[in-house]
């Protein structure tokens, strides 16, 4: 364990942090998990934001399993939880690496020992490369990657080679959509001023992502996908006829259409003999019940995931939302305590999924959330005793599942876990910036 990591077991927590019951005395981070405290119970301050550890950790199984059996490698994106207990865990798990998306993320793992990284994404201008630099050269053990897909980009991370004092590896970036260069030219003419910074930057391989031509139709998404393949299956080529003796690597895949990526990749890198296809999937460890369900559903209709005998389906939606109910103000109506500070919003409201009342664990059959205030949710419930029996009453506690982990996570300092009797046993410490 790095010393950043140990230290943040050792930090302290109080009820300035949403959780955590007021009153608490201050305690260390690695001694949450002794409290005993119960969310479905009301030990919590409400609302909460929690993991179920067994259904994380099943989910880093079954994907490290599918990199396993196809071939390819890991670097999930630390975006989603930024939090480094949990990338470090990932690599010890057997991840090769993390991917970030920007130079705070990079110098949080870089601290927590995490130090094969992939910087996926542009930065920005000399400034930015300059500050890339005085980063690298702070961590002189760091293997990190950069993204470029401009000629401009290019420059940039001259600088950081220039301010760190060491040769930056390049990964070009083919895309559409978002980053990334968007024909044969725009590639060839970052080929050539990587090429004019011998000693300061080496080529590395090519970068795409795929989902940011995803679109609502399956058949032109795929079609998107297809088309960008092949046009990163062309710049890796043109990479592999300047470097053709180094190791590259291949990187693509978040955690929707990861799939189509290994059968469109993975034969080019077995092909070359030389490289590695590393996919950045993040979310899918986290899984939920809005995007990420939709997208394995589809991901399992088109029969993508082949994995000795497992399916998409097989993958559990790992974070839980907690909250009370404050008023039922007028029939029909429920009002919780928790809003757009506390959940994702952008893809779907939480899902109401059951109620805890003195112990017992009731159907939420029924409940619907229908919009948020910052600290309000507006849950339709019922009429009548509709909900299996009973009604829901002022001061039940509510379990939401929410829909895309990434913009869910970074409302929250804190994260905590719960073993399988649904009790806090750990604590994770987030780094949003």
């Amino acid at each position: 364990m790095s010393m950043f990591l140990d230290a943040l077991l050792d930090s302290s927590l109080d009820d300035s942090i949403r959780g955590v019951p007021p009153g608490t005395a201050p305690l260390r981070l690695r001694d949450v998990g002794a409290q005993g405290w119960r969310p479905a119970a009301g030990d919590m301050a409400l609302p909460v934001l929690t993991l179920d550890e067994d259904a994380f950790a099943a989910n880093r199984d079954l994907i490290l399993a599918y990199a396993r059996h196809h071939g390819v490698a890991l670097a999930p994106h630390a975006k989603t939880p930024m939090a480094p207990q949990i990338a470090s865990a990932l690599v010890e798990a057997g991840a090769w690496g993390a991917t970030v998306a920007n130079l705070q993320q990079a110098a949080v793992l870089l601290r927590a020992g995490v130090t094969r990284l992939i910087l996926g994404n542009e930065i920005g201008g000399i400034a930015s490369g300059r500050r890339l630099g005085a980063l690298l050269a702070a961590h002189p053990d760091a293997d990190l990657r950069a993204f470029a897909d401009s000629p401009a980009a290019v420059e940039t991370l001259a600088a950081a080679a220039q301010t760190s004092g060491r040769p930056l590896a390049v990964l070009v970036e083919v895309g559409a959509g978002r980053g990334g260069a968007r024909d044969r030219a725009a590639v060839e003419a970052i080929l050539a001023a990587i090429l004019d910074h011998p000693g300061l930057l080496v080529l590395d391989g090519v970068a795409t992502y795929e989902g940011a031509v995803a679109t609502s139709d399956p058949a032109v998404t795929a079609a998107n996908i297809a088309a960008l393949m092949e046009r990163t299956a062309e710049a890796f080529a043109l990479v592999r006829a300047l470097a053709p003796d180094r190791p590259l690597l291949l990187t693509a895949g978040g955690s929707a259409f990861f799939d189509m990526v290994v059968a469109a990749l993975a034969p080019v890198v077995k092909a070359d003999g030389n490289a590695t296809l590393v996919l950045r999937s993040g979310a899918i460890f986290f899984h939920d019940h809005g995007t990420y369900e939709r997208a394995l559903g589809a991901l399992d209709a088109r029969q993508g995931f082949a994995c000795g005998g497992a399916t998409a389906a097989d993958f559990r939606p790992a974070l839980r939302l907690w909250a009370e109910v404050l008023t039922r103000p007028e029939p029909g109506l429920a009002i919780c305590g928790f809003g757009m500070r506390d959940s994702s919003f952008d893809q779907d409201l939480p899902r109401p999924l059951r109620i805890h009342r003195d112990g017992v664990a009731l159907s939420a059959d029924g409940l619907r959330v229908t919009r948020l205030n910052d600290q309000h949710a507006f849950v339709a419930v019922p009429a009548g005793p509709d909900l299996a029996g009973h009604d829901l009453e002022v001061g039940d506690i509510v379990e939401f599942g929410i829909s895309h982990p990434c913009t869910c996570i970074d409302r929250w300092r804190v994260l905590f876990g719960l073993d399988a009797d649904g009790r806090v046993c750990r604590a994770y410490r987030t780094f949003f910036g």
